[in-house]
């Protein structure tokens, strides 16, 4: 097998569990939807089973995604910059957006359902909540924000936040690492 194809191959396993993992979907509710076993699934995802079109696509359409995205990563955005979706420890995915050391970093965030521990760290962060219910805590005070709904803060106030309830929230994240913070300098009315 070239080089290529063993690449393209091993790439589906962390595209598949992004997938799932972004839809907070587990192991056992795809099996259920795909008539895919949990363990082969598990399997497919950490490269311990070749894909099939048996099984990418029952997954790709569990995931309601092409199957083209799964076997390959779509172009999109400044193709300088490698969109890697990780894993996060504390559940869900981050998606770096910019990869600027020192200057503002920008993320995407889908967080499924987590338990809150509040953390501090230097810097200032701005969040946009893109879908969902974000549950943000801030020191005693908690909020709740919707589709369309942003918050700021700096980071040095004890702080957490996921969704609100058991299901997802997806969100932007906005991180100045030395306290940058945006600045609105046009705020102009829809004509109306």
């Amino acid at each position: 097998m070239d080089t290529e194809l063993t690449q393209l191959l091993a790439a589906i396993g962390p595209r598949l569990r992004a997938a799932r993992v972004t839809r907070g979907l587990t192991l056992e509710v795809v099996a259920g939807q795909t008539g895919l076993s949990a363990s082969a699934i598990s399997r497919l995802e950490t490269g311990h089973r070749r894909p099939t079109l048996d099984a990418l696509i029952p997954l790709a359409r569990a995931y309601q995604v092409p199957l083209d995205r799964l076997v390959a990563a779509p172009a999109i955005g400044d193709p300088r910059i490698n969109l890697v979706p990780h894993a996060v420890a504390s559940g869900g995915v981050v998606v770096p957006l910019t990869q600027y050391p020192g200057r503002v970093q920008v993320f995407k965030h889908v967080l499924g359902p987590r338990e809150p521990k509040l953390i501090t760290h230097a810097g200032h962060a701005w969040l946009y909540v893109l879908a969902g219910t974000l549950r943000l805590l801030l020191g005693e005070e908690e909020h709740l924000l919707s589709p369309g709904e942003t918050a700021q803060f700096a980071s040095t106030t004890p702080h957490w936040f996921g969704p609100a309830g058991q299901g997802t929230v997806e969100l932007l994240h906005l991180f100045g690492p030395r306290g940058d913070r945006p600045v609105a300098r046009l705020d102009h009315p829809a004509p109306g």
